[in-house]
């Protein structure tokens, strides 16, 4: 199975063997979300053939809310969702038209990152906008980081051995959200109707006040381009200390940096705790993404304000987590693990389960 992830700072392909495992990898940074088309079409000339490839697709809309075989109207409509996730949809889909072109015999699969999030309750996908705009559009939270999330749900509930687990899932790398999940279900995620709701990000702003930006828009102050630009691009952490990895901030001292950690832990424990109160208890929080695998300290310092939840870190543990791995503190009340984060691996389960039933 031939897998390819689009993010939002690079792509990612994958040569997945029957039993899961992997036979190869290749990875190419994007600038500015923009992809380097013969650079992908040379990456996959270095790996072996196929029998099918899965796409990571961004947005599926109201219309997907499973992984879809993809044909010329399923493209079509996956082009027609490419507003509203412009740092992603696109870059998938130069990515299929490239893939397509390089290996045409392949069946390909689009599988979807707001699909898991396609049953949340009402109370968590509904904005409470008039009536008449939410008959006339799909304005709703659709959520997304799906199939992080649906890995999450597995791995986790598997290493706590309770299947009925509730856990928040934490996606933090250069895009973040948060997921609740109760016996394997989203119940509630930090992302909304587009990736920019919820958590501050690399580049992103998350969750900000819309009366801001009415104000911004108003006499003339920002272009709609120039909004679009400065919330996608450069906010976040980019915003506050000038650039958007989390190791460089933390292995500076200055002010900017020191804010910028201040306001990214502040606003992740807090979504955790709103999690948590959707879930009514937790029995699993679980660390993926680039800044979840890998930065100790914004684990400590987020988890240090949740202790109300019975949550409690192991110092030593957390310090040297290699993922997958326990680094809650023994007899805690809820139990914290290190995942590495395994798209690939649920992009290839989907592609063979809707492959198998075609």
């Amino acid at each position: 199975m031939l897998v390819v992830n689009a993010g939002s700072s690079s792509l990612k392909l994958a040569l997945v063997g029957e039993g899961d495992e992997t036979l190869g990898e290749r990875e190419i940074e994007t600038h500015r979300g923009e992809l380097d088309t013969a650079q992908l079409e040379a990456a996959i000339a270095t790996l072996e053939d196929a029998d099918a490839v899965g796409h990571r697709i961004v947005h599926g809309g109201t219309r997907f809310t499973a992984a879809a075989l993809i044909d010329e109207r399923v493209e079509a409509e996956l082009r027609a969702l490419a507003e509203l996730a412009p740092l992603h949809q696109a870059k998938s889909l130069a990515a299929l038209d490239a893939v397509s072109a390089a290996r045409p015999d392949l069946p390909a699969v689009a599988c979807f990152d707001t699909a898991f999030h396609a049953g949340l309750p009402a109370a968590a996908s509904t904005y409470a906008l008039p009536a008449e705009w939410r008959a006339r559009w799909p304005l709703r939270r659709y959520g997304f980081h799906g199939l992080s999330h649906a890995w999450v749900a597995r791995r986790a509930a598997a290493l706590a051995g309770n299947p009925d687990a509730r856990i928040i899932s934490c996606h933090l790398g250069a895009g973040a959200s948060l997921c609740a999940i109760a016996a394997g279900r989203s119940v509630d995620t930090t992302m909304g109707f587009t990736p920019l709701e919820g958590l501050v990000m690399a580049s992103r702003s998350g969750s900000i006040d819309p009366g801001l930006v009415l104000w911004l828009t108003a006499a003339g102050r920002l272009s709609h381009a120039a909004v679009e630009e400065g919330l996608e691009r450069e906010s976040g952490l980019s915003g506050l200390a000038g650039t958007a990895d989390m190791r460089e901030i933390l292995a500076r001292a200055d002010p900017q940096a020191t804010l910028a950690l201040d306001v990214y832990v502040h606003r992740l424990a807090g979504a955790i705790a709103a999690m948590a109160a959707s879930l009514g208890a937790l029995d699993v929080l679980a660390f993926t993404g680039g800044v979840g695998e890998n930065a100790a300290v914004v684990r400590e310092r987020a988890v240090a304000r949740l202790g109300f939840f019975g949550i409690e870190l192991d110092p030593a543990r957390n310090r040297n987590a290699l993922a997958d791995a326990e680094i809650g503190a023994s007899g805690a009340g809820a139990r914290v693990f290190v995942l590495r984060t395994r798209e690939d691996l649920e992009i290839a389960r989907q592609v063979r389960d809707l492959l198998a039933v075609s």
